[in-house]
């Protein structure tokens, strides 16, 4: 077995997992925001991998369960006051008056475990009241939508440009919220790029009803008056690490 070490921009990192997972990848470390570890087994092609992927080291590695290591990183957390997130191979019982929610680290992001998607499930904990539309625009794995069905919600509708992710999630369209129609959703949450919500910002902020909200993260702290330059409507800043999260909306 081999590793490869590659430099990755921590926005571009879970795009970065996913694709190294179709790539074929036994077990995946993230070392830190700007470096991961994926592990190949001998019969993958390192040649080829590493012309994928310029600047990246590789090392051989000791014979070990590489596919145990990564799965023991990923451990049953609770998030907000509400969610319980535990990997599909774990059977730990869920704490009283939590929902339970399985998350599976493929090929689509969204297991939970990054700053952005603790800092929209809590922030649906808050402004989400059952009955509500929901709207998840760049869906990942649907762990928001599935979050959005517990907290209970009317109705939920999700896109992502990402074929594989809407394969993953088994819902929602591949797409983008231009093709939603205006005033469809209570609450639109969006976790994706800075440069993404930017450009899609009248789009997210016609798909809101009267009174909407809007949750936009996927970026982080330095990126927030970029951010807002689009949403000038944004109430509140949330932070979690070096990440953030837009509130718009009335207060």
């Amino acid at each position: 077995m081999f590793s490869l070490e590659i430099d990755t921009d921590p926005d571009e990192r879970d795009l970065l997992i996913a694709e190294l997972w179709e790539q074929g990848s036994a077990g995946i470390v993230e070392l830190d925001d700007r470096r991961v570890r994926a592990f190949f087994e001998d019969t993958a092609d390192r040649d080829a991998l590493l012309a994928l992927y310029p600047g990246a080291t590789s090392r051989i590695e000791e014979q070990r369960d590489w596919v145990q290591s990564a799965r023991d990183l990923l451990q049953p957390m609770t998030v907000g006051a509400r969610f319980f997130l535990v990997p599909e191979w774990r059977d730990d019982p869920t704490p009283p008056g939590r929902f339970r929610i399985t998350v599976n680290p493929g090929m689509a992001f969204g297991t939970g475990v990054h700053e952005t998607t603790q800092l929209c499930l809590e922030a649906l904990e808050d402004f989400l009241r059952p009955g509500m539309t929901v709207l998840d625009v760049g869906a990942g794995s649907g762990i928001l939508g599935r979050a959005a069905r517990l907290l209970g919600a009317g109705r939920v509708y999700s896109c992502d440009i990402d074929p594989v992710a809407v394969e993953v999630s088994g819902e929602g369209f591949v797409g983008s919220v231009d093709a939603v129609r205006s005033g469809t959703a209570d609450v639109t949450v969006a976790n994706i790029s800075p440069e993404a919500i930017i450009q899609l910002t009248p789009d997210l902020i016609r798909t809101l009803r009267p009174g909407g909200i809007l949750l936009a993260s996927g970026f982080e702290s330095h990126e927030v008056p970029a951010v807002q330059a689009a949403l000038p409507t944004a109430r509140e800043v949330r932070g979690k690490g070096s990440w953030a999260l837009l509130v718009t909306g009335p207060a």
